[in-house]
C-alpha cells in the first residue's frame, strides 16, 4: 500500500487548519474585549461572569442534539453555516457598541446564539479532520490543531487589548472578518460531507461490527426498537444518545477522566476574571492585561511542540492528574505580590502542561470511539466534561467581587489542588491507558 502524502501536502486539512486558526484568533480578541467592555459599562465582575457563563451554558445544553445532528447532517454545510451565524453575531455586537446600545440583555442573547453555534462547529470540525486525514497521521494533525489554538491565545489577547484601546467596537469587527475568512476556507477545502470508514487495526472488528459476547452500539436492549418495530429509517435521537451514553458508561477510565475534567473546566474557567481584576488592582491597563493573558499562548505553543514527548512520559490518566496539580499550584503562585506582570510566569506554566493532555486525549477518543458514533460521543464527552463549566465565570466573578483578585485566585487554586488529590484515589483513572482493548472487553475527553 502506498504511503499517504505528508500532512503538509494535505491541502484540505491545511485549508481547514488555516480557517480555524483565523477564527480562533478572532475569538481570542473578544476573549479579553468582552469582559473589559462589560466592566467598563457596569463596573461589575459578576455581570462579566454571567455573560461568559450564558455562552458556555448554551454550548453545553446544545451539545447533545448537536452531536446527533452532526452525525446526520452535511458536515461542510454545518461548519460554514455556524461560522456565518457567528460572524453575524460579532458584527451585530459591534454595531450595538457603536450605537451606544450596550444593554446587558442584548449581550446575553448574542452570547447564547454564539454558544449554540459553537456546539455544532466543534464536533463537525473534529469529524471533518478525521475525514481528510489518514488514521496514522491523526496524532500529528491533532498536535497541529493544538499549536493553532495556543498561537491564537498568544496573539489574540494582546491584539485585542490594543484594538480595544482604539475603540470598543473594533475587536468585534475584526472577529466578524476572521469568521468570514474561516467560512471561505472551509468551503474551498471541500471536506467530505460525511467521512469514510477508517480501517481497524489487524485482527480487530470494524467500527460498528458486533463482537461475540459484547453488547455493542446498535445491539437491541430492553426499551430500544428491535427489528420488526415500526421504526423506518433513522433511529430516534433518544435511542442514539442512549447508545452513546451506554458505551461511555462502560469505560471506567474514560468516565473518571471526564469527571476530573469537569472540575478542571469549572475551576479553570473561574480563573480568568479574577486574574483580570488582579492585574487591574495592581495598576495594569488593557494592554498589560492582554500581554499577561498572552502568556497562555507562549506556554501553549511550546507545550504543543513538545506534546509528543511529554505525552509519552505518562499514560493518559496519570498525565491528567499531573496537569490538574500543576494548574492548581500555578494559580496559587499568581497571587504572589510581585507586581502586575508577575502572573505571566505562572500562566506560562499552566499552558505548558495542558497541550500534551489535549493531544493525548483527542487521539485516545479517536482510537476508541466507533466511526458511526463520533459526533454523539464528541457531544457526550463535551457535555460531561463541561457540565459545570458555565458556572466557572460566574464563580470567578462572584469571588473577585467578594474577595478581590488575589483572594479569589487563592480559593480557586486550593480547590484545584484538592481536586487532584481526590482524583488520585481513583484506581481506574490512575491505570487508564486509553488502549483500544480497554474499550472492547470489558467496556469501559476529556
Amino acid at each position: 500500500m502506498d504511503e499517504p502524502p505528508p500532512l503538509r501536502r494535505n491541502t484540505a486539512f491545511q485549508l481547514l487548519w488555516i480557517g480555524s486558526a483565523t477564527s480562533d484568533f478572532g475569538t481570542q480578541l473578544t476573549r479579553l474585549a468582552m469582559p473589559l467592555l462589560v466592566l467598563a459599562v457596569t463596573g461589575s465582575p459578576l455581570w462579566a461572569g454571567l455573560i461568559a457563563g450564558a455562552r458556555s451554558a448554551a454550548t453545553v445544553l446544545a451539545q447533545m442534539p448537536a452531536g446527533v445532528w452532526v452525525d446526520r447532517w452535511d458536515r461542510r454545510r454545518t461548519l460554514v453555516g455556524g461560522q456565518l451565524v457567528q460572524a453575524g453575531v460579532a458584527a451585530l455586537l459591534a454595531a450595538l457598541v457603536v450605537a451606544g446600545q450596550t444593554l446587558m440583555w442584548t449581550f446575553l442573547v448574542l452570547a447564547v446564539v454564539d454558544g449554540v453555534c459553537t456546539a455544532f462547529i466543534g464536533p463537525a470540525r473534529s469529524i471533518a479532520i478525521r475525514g481528510v486525514v489518514p488514521a496514522e497521521q491523526l496524532p500529528t494533525a491533532f498536535a497541529q490543531e493544538e499549536a493553532r489554538t495556543h498561537a491564537a491565545w498568544l496573539a489574540g489577547p494582546p491584539t485585542g487589548g490594543l484594538l480595544y484601546g482604539l475603540g470598543q467596537a473594533v475587536p468585534f469587527v475584526v472577529d466578524a472578518v476572521t469568521l468570514l475568512v474561516s467560512a471561505v476556507c472551509t468551503t474551498v477545502a471541500r471536506v467530505p460531507r460525511r467521512p469514510g470508514p477508517v480501517p481497524p487495526p489487524a485482527g480487530e472488528p470494524a467500527a460498528g461490527e458486533p463482537v461475540p459476547g459484547d453488547a455493542m452500539p446498535g445491539d437491541a436492549v430492553p426499551g430500544d426498537a428491535v427489528p420488526g418495530d415500526a421504526v423506518p429509517g433513522t433511529p430516534s435521537m433518544g435511542r442514539e444518545l442512549r447508545e452513546a451514553f451506554r458505551w461511555f458508561w462502560r469505560q471506567p477510565g474514560l468516565r473518571d477522566s471526564s469527571g476530573t475534567v469537569m472540575m478542571l473546566n469549572l475551576l479553570g474557567g473561574a480563573t480568568i476574571l479574577p486574574l483580570i481584576v488582579l492585574i487591574g488592582e495592581r495598576g495594569g491597563d488593557s494592554v498589560v492585561t492582554g500581554a499577561v493573558l498572552a502568556a497562555s499562548g507562549i506556554g501553549g505553543l511550546a507545550g504543543a511542540l513538545l506534546s509528543g514527548r511529554t505525552g509519552a512520559l505518562l499514560p493518559p490518566g496519570k498525565l491528567l492528574l499531573a496537569v490538574v496539580g500543576i494548574f492548581g499550584g500555578a494559580v496559587v503562585l499568581e497571587t504572589l505580590p510581585f507586581g502586575r506582570w508577575w502572573p505571566m510566569l505562572p500562566f506560562v506554566c499552566i499552558s505548558l502542561a495542558t497541550p500534551a493532555l489535549n493531544v493525548v486525549m483527542n487521539a485516545v477518543v479517536t482510537r476508541l470511539v466507533p466511526e458511526e458514533m463520533l459526533g454523539r460521543m464528541e457531544a457526550v464527552l463535551t457535555v460531561v466534561g463541561r457540565a459545570m463549566a458555565p458556572l466557572g465565570p460566574i464563580l470567578g466573578g462572584f469571588l473577585a467581587a467578594t474577595l478581590g483578585g488575589a483572594g479569589a485566585l487563592l480559593c480557586i487554586g486550593g480547590a484545584l489542588l484538592l481536586t487532584a488529590a481526590g482524583a488520585a484515589t481513583s484506581r481506574s483513572l490512575r491505570t487508564f491507558t486509553g488502549e483500544r482493548a480497554e474499550a472492547v472487553r470489558p467496556h469501559q475527553r476529556f
